[in-house]
């Protein structure tokens, strides 16, 4: 008969009070922690029964049970695994320095290769006390003529152990909830956590509770087949798409995927989808899953995923990881490091796979994959690399072009090495749009450049490729307007309204703008810079706009013809706003000078 009292074998003093109230960052790990015992127990009877040192009852299944009393204010754990003899329970559970889960896989190592092992039954047990004020063991061990064992403790480091009247191989954890874990007796909520973290458990899990008056809870709570552990030539379009919309509860299709599935040199399994973008910022929000062993880790762990692939959605199950584990064993894991060199590999052969084969299809996705893509060239130089010829942009007329065809007919910017070829965009296709016209008109098809991504990433392309630069069409019309020159008579017209602004005058198109504002691309990427920074209405200091007055168009040969001094001004400051309305938003004050003043330009005609 078993009768025993004592105290839990601390290896480190005073560690129980830590482990504790400090252990996880997470209050529920601790149903993740009881519940990978459960699994690993079964995980360890099959491999038993495939060696021949167990066997598995005619009818019976392996199954893990929660069950919720609400009256009796208790949340228990069963499973039908390997269950633990009274030696085992004062190794496993006395000894808080041991590890079940590492000595079984040492002593089966050679006959059990594929033991799927989970967490470490011992110290992960202890997060039981997170949430109880007393929790209680009641097991019985596969090995034949071994007594069942009942073990008890309030959370201190003492214990009783008896002889218990079990009669079922397997074991039974059961807490007492204290007032930190009375939120588990509501159902909904210890089903959403069963629910987060072993959606894909490959042993079917039962919630029973005690208020479950109508039998809602008799399927089991999880999918015991998650779709990356098919081979991808057994699952169609639809099953991607189905998995992606139960998972992720995005009511859009996802645009592709890419099934990853590996055992060398590392196991690894998973689906990445590459989702439809919403708006702007939404297309930065992904949602990337870890799992262990089909137990749920954690979301977009940006130490193991690269941040920028965090983007994109998917599930991704790695064994070979830890459940717990510090962020800074994660960052210099060898494993890790393969991990996502092998993830980075995958979907950079994806892009360009479809670039090369699928063109069309590829430039469907651009607008929706363009932002990743490009954050990830500029987090990762090895990604550029790998992606750089598939990097495509877009034109004002819709079409997709690589930078190597957009450039192919570009007249080039200084000569000899020192030769650039310019690529003009737009950030504001409706704000710019007198621009793009004049730009337009003269053979010129500016790309559209206008997400927030966008001024990093033309700056990170102009540093990898130094033969190319980027320039705002409103940073320079010199290619289509030819040489602009001086004209004291104009500048003096514009020096009431800015006396600062350099003023140029050239001949572009009767039909194009009578004048423009124009500001260096160097000037134009720090306001740009500023305005992310939520300084967009300051002036920079040293800021040299250049005012150009297009001496083609009517109303600029008006202003030069007339011997007005009042139209004169008024042609001027019409002028001014026009091009100003054209650069940027016109300020309340600004907006009302402008409409007083072109109401009285129309008094007159």
């Amino acid at each position: 008969m078993i009768e025993e009292k004592g105290s839990i074998s601390i290896s480190t003093e005073d560690i129980f009070p830590i482990i504790k109230k400090w252990l996880y960052s997470e209050k529920d790990i601790f149903v993740r922690e009881l519940i990978s015992n459960c699994s690993d127990a079964i995980s360890k009877h099959k491999e038993l029964c495939g060696i021949g040192e167990a066997e598995l009852a005619d009818g019976e299944t392996y199954k893990i049970t929660v069950r919720m009393d609400k009256e009796e204010g208790t949340l228990s754990f069963e499973d039908n695994g390997i269950g633990m003899s009274a030696d085992e329970v004062k190794k496993y559970i006395n000894q808080i320095a041991f590890s079940g889960a590492r000595d079984f896989l040492e002593k089966y190592k050679d006959s059990a290769e594929n033991a799927q092992i989970i967490g470490h039954f011992g110290l992960g047990f202890y997060s039981a006390f997170m949430v109880s004020s007393k929790v209680t063991i009641d097991t019985l061990s596969y090995r034949p003529g071994e007594e069942a064992v009942y073990w008890e403790s309030d959370g201190s480091t003492t214990f009783e152990m008896a002889e218990s009247d079990r009669e079922t191989r397997g074991t039974l954890v059961k807490l007492w909830l204290n007032d930190d874990g009375k939120e588990y007796l509501d159902r909904y909520v210890i089903r959403s956590v069963l629910e987060k973290y072993f959606r894909f458990l490959p042993v079917e899990l039962y919630l029973e509770c005690s208020d479950d008056k109508e039998g809602m809870e008799k399927k089991p709570v999880n999918d015991q087949l998650p779709l990356w552990t098919k081979k991808p030539q057994e699952c169609t379009e639809e099953d991607y798409k189905n998995f992606y919309h139960s998972v992720f509860a995005d009511m859009q299709d996802p645009l592709f995927w890419i099934h990853l599935n590996i055992d060398y040199p590392f196991r690894l399994q998973g689906i990445l989808y590459f989702p439809k973008l919403r708006d702007e910022m939404g297309n930065l929000e992904g949602e990337v899953k870890l799992y262990c062993n089909r137990v749920f880790v954690a979301d977009n762990i940006k130490e193991v995923i690269p941040e920028y692939l965090l983007l994109l959605k998917g599930c991704i199950d790695c064994p070979d990881l830890p459940l717990n584990v510090s962020r800074s064993f994660l960052q210099n894991d060898g494993t890790v490091i393969k991990l996502q060199s092998h993830i980075v590999k995958k979907v950079s052969d994806k892009l360009t796979g479809l670039f090369n084969t699928e063109r069309e299809s590829f430039e469907g996705y651009w607008d929706d994959i363009a932002p990743f893509v490009k954050f990830g060239c500029v987090r990762d130089e090895a990604f550029f690399e790998k992606v750089e010829k598939a990097l495509l942009f877009k034109t004002c007329d819709g079409k997709y072009k690589t930078v190597e065809e957009y450039t192919a007919d570009c007249k080039s910017e200084g000569e000899g090495e020192s030769a650039k070829k310019l690529v003009y965009y737009t950030s504001d296709p409706a704000g710019q749009s007198t621009y793009i016209d004049l730009f337009r008109s003269n053979g010129i098809d500016p790309v559209v450049l206008d997400h927030v991504i966008d001024n990093a990433f033309i700056s990170f392309f102009e540093y990898k490729k130094q033969n190319i630069t980027f320039k705002r069409i409103d940073a320079d019309v010199s290619e289509i307007s030819g040489e602009h020159r001086d004209d004291e008579a104009l500048a003096e017209l514009i020096a009431p309204m800015d006396k600062d602004m350099e003023v140029k005058a050239a001949a572009l198109t009767e039909d194009g703008p009578p004048a423009l504002i124009l500001l260096s691309e160097e000037e134009r990427r720090m306001r740009e810079m500023m305005k992310q920074w939520g300084s967009a209405g300051m002036n920079l200091p040293g800021e040299k706009k250049t005012f150009l007055f297009n001496t083609a168009h009517p109303l600029t040969k008006k202003l030069l013809e007339t011997t007005d001094g009042e139209i004169r001004t008024l042609i001027a400051e019409e002028l001014y706003d026009m091009a100003l309305l054209g650069f940027r938003r016109l300020e309340a004050e600004e907006i009302s000078r402008f409409m007083a003043r072109t109401a009285k330009i129309l008094e007159r005609l």
